[in-house]
């Protein structure tokens, strides 16, 4: 705290240690935004859902256009980067083809952190498991 010119300190607000100085809460809260964020929008969910299908071998840009029947243009392009972007999808280059794939870890912690409080900590249903992208762990 600062003196002030009377020599009284200033009165600040009291600060909630947990929110404030917790990254790991509000990284999580802020990564949860991002990836909502970047579902939000109908194309890129489309996208992320035919991805998700693909497994981890992932599709081609043309793959993904022919499969939405849009085309395979900037505004894809725009809308698979802002998946990158997110961190819910990943990238590859084969030769003169772009791959894309989920993130599948980055897509089960956003479910878990969706789900982590669900029926108030009663088992309310089945458990929540995670996808492997076909890998079979």
């Amino acid at each position: 705290m600062t003196p002030s010119k009377g020599g009284d300190f200033l009165s600040l607000p009291e600060l909630d240690p947990v929110y404030y100085f917790n990254d790991y809460i509000n990284m999580k809260i802020n990564d949860a935004v991002v990836a909502l964020g970047a579902l939000s929008h109908a194309t890129r969910l489309e996208v992320f859902r035919l991805l998700v299908k693909a497994g981890d071998s992932g599709l081609s840009v043309r793959t993904i256009a022919d499969q939405l029947a849009v085309p395979a243009d900037g505004r894809l392009s725009f809308h698979l980067k802002e998946l990158l972007a997110a961190g819910l999808a990943s990238s590859r280059q084969e030769g003169r083809f772009v791959y894309y794939a989920v993130n599948y870890p980055a897509m089960n912690d956003l479910l878990r952190y969706l789900t982590e409080d669900c029926c108030a900590g009663v088992a309310c249903g089945e458990p929540l498991l995670g996808c492997d992208g076909g890998k079979g762990i």
